[in-house]
């Protein structure tokens, strides 16, 4: 059976990731039930940082001015963390990787798209930061970019909104 794919429509485009089911089933599950239930529609991209990532998925970022934007958990509240030995998925560019707080189980709705090589957050190598990967961007990569690009005030967070219009979810 072939992993699921998610269509994300952004106001900048859309792009499309492959979902490692068959890999990482609980991190790669809980996007996909998150998408199915329209959590991700209407949400804004919260924190792009340019040579590093662009992190999506906090409740609070319905309203993209929102200070509690990144602070957030999704509506079945934390999974824990999955690290399975045969799915050593590198942070390569392109690819979804679970954001957590740092804290032991604490991934819930918010993920981030790479856009550099982030070995050093893989949760197989030293170090206290271990964010899996559980998907890849197969099409629209220029999309991405854009994302990663768009100027950003003090605080990462986009000057001008970037916001998810949709995901949709084909199995």
């Amino acid at each position: 059976m072939a992993n699921p794919t998610a269509t994300c429509e952004t106001s900048l485009g859309t792009f499309r990731v492959e979902l490692f089911v068959d890999q990482m089933p609980i991190t790669a599950g809980n996007f996909v039930k998150l998408a199915k239930s329209g959590f991700y529609d209407g949400l804004h991209f919260h924190r792009v940082i340019k040579g590093f990532m662009a992190q999506f998925g906090c409740p609070h970022s319905k309203d993209p001015q929102s200070s509690r934007a990144g602070t957030g958990d999704g509506p079945w509240g934390t999974i824990p963390d999955e690290h399975p030995p045969g799915a050593r998925l590198s942070n390569e560019p392109f690819t979804l990787s679970m954001a957590n707080t740092g804290r032991p189980g604490s991934g819930s709705s918010q993920f981030f798209l790479n856009t550099v090589h982030n070995a050093y957050l893989d949760w197989f190598t030293p170090g206290a930061s271990k964010h899996p990967v559980f998907g890849k961007v197969i099409d629209g990569t220029d999309v991405v970019k854009k994302i990663e690009s768009t100027p950003v005030d003090k605080n990462d967070r986009p000057i001008t909104p970037v916001k998810m219009i949709k995901v949709t979810v084909v199995e």
